[in-house]
């Protein structure tokens, strides 16, 4: 099984919601504890990663733009 990829900024779905009745997260501190922050309430809580990275369904948005393969775009004149 592949290795859930995730990155500060980025908004994920659990697996089970949060009570308000969302269940999109924002990840918004990463070390040995993850702390996520409910999208919908705004509520935060710190959990130990193994423990996060079991209950990650998927990542919904990434914060970091994903490279293209190429230089930037450059005005051409």
């Amino acid at each position: 099984m592949e290795k859930k990829q995730y990155g500060l900024g980025d908004i994920v779905q659990m697996k089970k919601p949060h009570p308000c009745g969302t269940n999109e997260m924002e990840i918004i501190r990463m070390g040995m504890d993850i702390r996520i922050k409910c999208v919908g309430c705004k509520h935060s809580v710190l959990v130990p990663r193994p423990k996060f990275e079991s209950k990650l369904k998927k990542v919904l948005r990434s914060a970091a733009p994903e490279e293209a393969g190429g230089s930037p775009s450059q005005n051409e004149s």
